[in-house]
Order: C-alpha cells, then structure tokens, then sequence
C-alpha cells in the first residue's frame, strides 16, 4: 500500500482534453498548471483527488512492455470498483525503471512475498530499459535484490 495510485492507460496526445474532462467529473484536479502541456511532453498526467487528498499519476502508455503489461493485467473487484491490475512481474518492472529509492524497497517486498517469479521476464525488460536509457544500475540493483 502506498500513499498515491499509479496508472497506465494506453491513451494517445489526442485523448487527453477527454481524460481531463473525464477526471474532473468524478472529482480530480491537475497537481500543476498547464497539465495538458505537460502530459503531451512528457506523457504523464498528475491528479489529486481533494476529498481524500490522494495523488494519482497516470502514464499514457505506448511502449511496447506498456502495451503488454495493460494486457497480461488482471481485472480484480473490490465491491462496486473495478480495476485492472499489473502481474507482480510487471509492476516490479516498472519500478525497476521508476528507479526511486522507494521502489527498490518496494521491489524487495514483492521478491519477498513472491517466491515463484518470472525472473527471466524481468531480466529481459528491466535490461531493455537500461540498455535504452543507458542507465545498467536499472538491472544491476535489481539483480542485486533478486539475489537474495
């Protein structure tokens, strides 16, 4: 459990002023100003919701991994909300490339709760993104944490 909710949603530039209209009728506003522009730059859409004061970051996913991990996701209920969630694989990935202190905690925790993981998928995407971003501490910590 974290303090915000990270989304992907495989959503193009040209859909944005929809999700913003969307969002704002169910009570979310921007975090920043001009958050169209800075979505369309840099494909990240930043929420709050005022009422609970929780903040959500949504991505516009169009790679590749983005576009597998939306459909390897599975749907959960929890009374009347619905919700597609990531495979433990997945999200540890995506936090591999998120790289932030508290995602290589919050990687340790899922390797500790998850003993059966496709290590071989998070090895191949995880060295993907480091080989793209040309940033190798993305799979070297990673590795590191999957060691133990």
């Amino acid at each position: 459990m974290t303090a915000d909710v990270d989304a992907v949603f495989l959503l193009s530039n040209d859909d944005l002023p929809n999700l913003l209209r969307a969002a704002q009728e169910v009570g979310f506003v921007p975090r920043i100003n001009d958050v169209e522009s800075f979505a369309e730059r840099n494909r990240l859409v930043m929420l709050r919701h005022p009422i609970t004061n929780v903040d959500v970051d949504i991505s516009l996913g169009a790679m590749p991994f983005e576009i597998e991990a939306v459909e390897r996701s599975r749907l959960v209920r929890s009374g009347k909300l619905r919700v597609r969630l990531p495979t433990v694989e997945d999200l540890i990935i995506l936090k591999a490339i998120a790289h932030r202190p508290k995602d290589l905690v919050d990687i340790q925790s899922l390797i500790n709760a998850n003993l059966k993981l496709d290590r071989a998928r998070i090895e191949n995407w995880v060295k993907q993104y480091a080989e793209l971003l040309e940033m190798p501490e993305l799979w070297d910590d990673v590795a590191k944490l999957l060691e133990r």
